[in-house]
Parts: structure tokens; C-alpha cells; sequence
């Protein structure tokens, strides 16, 4: 796992920004600043410790080089693939495998890649620079362009450090946005001329014009008009066997490597998986300060079940407290997931002992997992009444306190007349546009402005409930705020975060299963369960999930009233 910046503009500050991002990358740090596109690299080794595999990494005639955020998941079969095909190699790593990749497929080289990655590639040949972000999200690949300047980088605080203050212009819009889905969805930023680049897309800058291009897919999720006709068990016994090869594919280090493991479906199948395969396991756990409040004492028994060496600590209310001023430090933007001070917390146990972890995430999008679909498809059912009815309804509970009957009954009204991505939005705690009225002022936010054209990119009514909210969670919650709170929690203390689940052909096999299949019995994550019920206890695949975020009464010195995201927006940004 590693960090990069670059640019175009010769009087930036490349140092600061490399300096700034060193936590990324705390072993070694270059920057080449010669020709038309400057760029920095800070490295965390991981695959081949050798001075050699440092970036920027140059092709052998020295026309092109390649600075990379990531893993590829199958660099070995793709290195033996390109060595039949005459390409030597120098080093052992898979960043020189990117690079000869495209030495010998160009632009499609990209369909030859399965990874977590954020790759930004200068070629001589035809004075074109290229950026690409993986399929699901994974790794962050932040740009800054005002129609002549082009930056890049892992992290906002880079670009932040490289330009003057006087470049750089908070984006109205990406605050209320924030208010709505509580972070700054894609492409926005927290700054008018900073965008992320959405997952699986990829931009090309010509540096002697000037010139961006649009952001472009190489890849999209698709769902087959016709699902695959397939049993459950031959569904369990491909999807198990698939879960083997990423883990396997995963556990490549030089490097001690590591586990998250909450006791949950998800994380207990990876380490599952990897006890499989023979590995020696060491996993990680974080609790709160009351085992009736923590998923410890079901890592506990998963732990013991598989002989794993298990770690564990608790996060007390008074540490939660003095993490959440750490929200700004890790994201750059507004940000609202409190479960991002335990997973700093679990990530600083692991690095104590490892360099390399290997998460759950993604399970709850990828096999239906999460309790908001059934919830949605309830309320969905029921009439919508029209918006004057949010406004007075907000306008009834206003004198009253967060936890008033007379607040949770207007709460409970507002959702069941909703539809669409409106009861979308409430239903994942975004704030309802009658309770923004107030920012839509403040930020000059047009009276046409779509609330909701976030969700509505990815909205699909063609497709069954259950399938249309997992396919829009892959693109919105996913890349947004799970991943996002991983990958910048875990590399705060420069730490690899790795995520089996998210294997591309994990992804396009579930997808492609009929409904009753990935809910197998009806159940969320039905599939997942059928195919390790006989590897995992009862007790671990059937129980209530509780997620990873904090205790409510730990959070209870916030401003009273308020939606954590406006608490913070205040607290921390405005």
C-alpha cells in the first residue's frame, strides 16, 4: 500500500505534498521532478523489499513510467503470461507487472487487471497521461484541474499542500450533499476543482494542450436479463471455492500478515478460508466497554474454533471522544461514520504485529446482508404523500428532543410515505430535505437541485428490490463510506487493507445469481450462509448483525438534536 502525487505546474510544492502523505508509505519516498507531469511516491513494502521495486517505476527505454496504489490480485499468472510473450523482468513486484502489461496490450491492458488499485501512467510516446481507479473503489485517486493545471493524488491533504490556498474554493454543494448521504459522493470533492475519480474509470491528460478528458468506465457491474440457471448447492460449492482462490491470491506478502475478525458471517468466512488453506492466523478485534455492547465474545469463540493467535482491545467512551476530532485529519472532508474510530483502533492493534490485513468488507453488498432491504421493500408498498407534508411534519417535531415520542413518530411518518430514493435516503440516516431547508439557504443551493441525483445515477426499478438495492449500496454506500473508512482509518498507521469479497469474479458471480439463490431460505446473505454452514457455528451465521459502529451513549455529548453529520459539519468545517 503506498501514496503518490503529481502535477504539471513546476512552481507547486511536490515536497509538502509528498510529506503529507507519508503515512501512506512510511519506508522509502521519491519524487521525480523532470519533463512535463512532476510525481512523488511514498512506498509501504509489502511484495519485493527491494530498492528496485520503488517508484516511479521505468519502463526500460525510460519512456514511460508508472506510479501505483494497490495490489493485483493475480500479478503471478499475468507476470507468467507476459514472459511468454518475451517481456523480462527485474524485480518480483506486481507494479512492474502493470507496467509491461501496458508496455504490451496499451489501453487495454486494464482488462487484463484484477486488483485494488489507483494507477496514474505517463507515456512519452504519445505525451498522454493516464489515471485508473479500480472496479469497486477501493483505493482513493483524487484530481484537480481548472482547465489548464492538472494534479493528482492518494489523498485530498496532498493537493492541498502542492497549490496555493487562493486555488482551491469549498463546493457549496458538497456540504449539503454531505447533510444528505453523510460523505461527499463522487466525483465531488469537498472544493469546486477537486473531483475523485469514480471506480473502474479512467482519465487521460495531454499536457501540452492542456486538455481532460471525461471520466470513462472500462468496466460496469451488469445484471443479467437472464440470471444463471444454477442450484444452490453448485452455487455454495463455485462461490466457496472462489472465496478460496481470493484469499489464497491475498495472502501473497513478504511481509507479516494479519485479520479482522468481528465474530459476523463475513470476516468469520475469511478466516475460514484462510485456516482452509493451512495459514498460520493471527487475528484482530476491537470491543467497547461492555461485552453486551461488542461482537468480542463471538470473535472470541471464531478465534478458538479455528486456532487462530487473536488480539483484541476495547474502545472506553472517553476514547471515542478524543478520536472524533480525527475525522478531519483522516478524510480532508466531511465525513460521518462513527464505526471509523473502533476501525482506526482495530488497524492500530494490527500494525502493532502486522503489515497486511485481510477484511470482510464488501460482504454485505455483494450477498445482500444488509437489514434496509427488507426494510425498504415494507415501506415501499405504502402511498407517498407530497413534500409540503415533510415540511410540516419536520416543522412539528422541531421543539421537540431526539428522543421524544412525539420525534419518533413524526420520524416513523416521514418514512412511510416516502418512496424511491427519497425513502432511501431516510432509511440511511440522511438527513430529509425538509431538515436541510436551512443549508439550502446558507450554501446558495438552487431551488431545482436534485437532493437525491446520487442515488438516482444508479437507481434501477427494473430490476427486483433486493438486486436494485445491492447493485446501488455497490456504488454509492460501498466506494463512499465503507471502503473509504477502511482504506484512510488502516493507512493513518500505515497499514494494508485487503478485501477478499471484492475478487472480480466474486462480484460477477453473485450478481449473477438468480435472487432466490443469493437469498437462499429468504435470508440476507443466504448463499454465503448455505455454503459455510457446515464450516461455521449456527451461532455465528443466524445471529442479529450488529455492524461495526459505536455505542449510541457514546456519542451523547454531540449538540442535542442534531444528526451527527450536521453536528460535525458544524463542529468541524463550517
Amino acid at each position: 500500500m503506498c501514496g503518490f502525487v503529481g502535477g504539471t505546474d513546476p512552481s507547486w510544492d511536490y515536497t509538502a505534498a509528498l510529506a503529507s502523505i507519508e503515512h501512506r508509505g512510511p519506508d522509502d519516498g521519491r519524487l521525480h521532478l523532470d519533463g512535463p507531469v512532476r510525481v512523488g511516491f511514498r512506498r509501504l513494502s509489502i511484495i519485493d523489499l527491494d530498492a528496485a521495486a520503488m517508484q516511479p517505476m521505468f519502463a526500460d527505454d525510460g519512456q514511460t513510467w508508472i506510479v501505483f496504489n494497490g495490489e493485483i490480485y493475480d500479478f503471478l499468472a499475468l507476470r507468467s503470461e507476459l514472459e511468454r510473450l518475451g517481456h523480462v523482468f527485474r524485480t518480483r513486484s506486481d507494479t512492474e507487472v502493470l507496467l509491461k502489461a501496458y508496455l504490451e496490450w496499451n489501453d487495454g491492458f486494464i482488462d487484463h487487471v484484477d486488483g485494488m488499485f489507483a494507477i496514474a501512467l505517463w507515456d512519452a510516446r504519445d505525451r498522454k497521461l493516464r489515471l485508473y481507479r479500480d472496479r469497486p473503489g477501493i483505493k482513493p485517486l483524487y484530481y484537480y484541474y481548472d482547465g489548464r493545471r492538472f494534479a493528482f493524488a492518494s489523498e485530498l491533504k496532498a493537493i492541498e499542500a502542492a497549490l496555493d490556498a487562493s486555488d482551491l474554493e469549498i463546493d457549496q454543494t458538497a456540504l449539503y450533499d454531505f447533510l444528505g448521504y453523510r460523505y461527499v459522493p463522487a466525483p465531488k470533492t469537498l472544493y469546486r476543482n477537486c473531483f475523485k475519480l469514480p471506480p473502474a474509470h479512467v482519465i487521460v491528460f495531454d499536457p501540452d494542450v492542456g486538455k481532460l478528458s471525461d471520466p470513462a468506465p472500462f468496466w460496469s457491474l451488469t445484471v443479467p436479463e437472464q440470471a444463471r440457471n444454477i442450484s444452490v448447492d453448485e452455487a455454495a460449492e463455485e462461490l466457496r471455492g472462489l472465496i478460496d482462490e481470493s484469499v489464497r491470491d491475498q495472502m501473497i506478502a513478504d511481509v507479516p500478515l494479519g485479520f479482522f475478525l468481528s465474530g459476523g458471517v463475513d470476516s468469520s468466512t475469511i478466516v475460514a478460508a484462510a485456516s482452509g488453506l493451512g495459514a498460520d492466523v493471527s487475528t484482530f478485534s476491537i470491543g467497547f466497554d461492555a461485552d453486551e455492547k461488542s461482537e468480542t465474545p463471538y470473535a472470541r469463540k471464531v478465534a478458538a474454533l479455528f486456532g487462530t493467535r487473536h488480539h483484541e482491545r476495547m474502545l472506553s467512551q472517553s476514547a471515542a471522544g478524543d478520536l472524533l476530532p480525527n475525522l478531519k485529519k483522516w478524510f480532508d472532508e466531511p465525513f460521518a461514520d462513527e464505526s471509523a474510530m473502533p476501525t482506526y483502533l482495530v488497524s492500530k492493534v494490527a500494525r502493532e504485529n502486522v503489515t497486511v490485513v485481510l477484511t470482510g468488507d464488501g460482504g454485505d453488498e455483494v450477498f445482500g446482508g444488509y437489514r434496509t432491504y427488507p426494510r425498504f421493500e415494507r415501506y415501499d408498498r405504502l402511498p407517498s404523500w407530497p413534500a409540503a407534508m415533510d415540511r410540516l411534519v419536520f416543522r412539528l417535531r422541531k421543539p421537540f428532543s431526539r428522543r421524544s415520542p412525539v420525534t419518533r413518530m413524526t420520524k416513523v411518518l416521514e418514512i412511510a410515505f416516502a418512496r424511491g430514493p427519497a425513502l432511501w435516503a431516510k432509511i440511511m440516516h440522511g438527513m430529509p430535505e425538509a431538515a436541510k431547508s436551512e443549508y439550502r439557504g446558507r450554501f446558495d443551493i438552487p431551488r431545482d437541485y436534485d437532493d437525491w441525483w446520487h442515488y438516482r445515477e444508479h437507481w434501477r426499478d427494473d430490476l427486483p428490490v433486493r438486486t436494485r438495492l445491492q447493485l446501488l449500496d455497490f456504488h454509492t454506500f460501498m466506494p463512499g463510506m465503507v471502503l473509504t473508512k477502511v482504506d484512510r482509518t488502516s493507512m493513518a498507521v500505515s497499514l494494508e487493507a485487503r478485501v477478499p469479497f471484492l475478487a472480480r469474479s466474486i462480484i460477477e458471480f453473485s450478481f449473477s445469481l438468480p435472487e432466490q439463490v443469493r437469498y437462499h431460505d429468504g435470508e440476507l446473505k443466504g448463499i454465503l450462509k448455505y455454503a459455510y454452514k457446515d464450516t461455521l457455528p449456527t451461532e455465528i451465521l443466524h445471529r442479529r448483525k450488529k455492524g461495526f459502529g459505536i455505542p449510541r451513549y457514546y456519542l451523547k455529548d454531540l449538540d442535542a438534536g442534531r444528526p451527527v453529520q450536521e453536528h460535525l459539519l458544524r463542529k468541524l468545517f463550517l
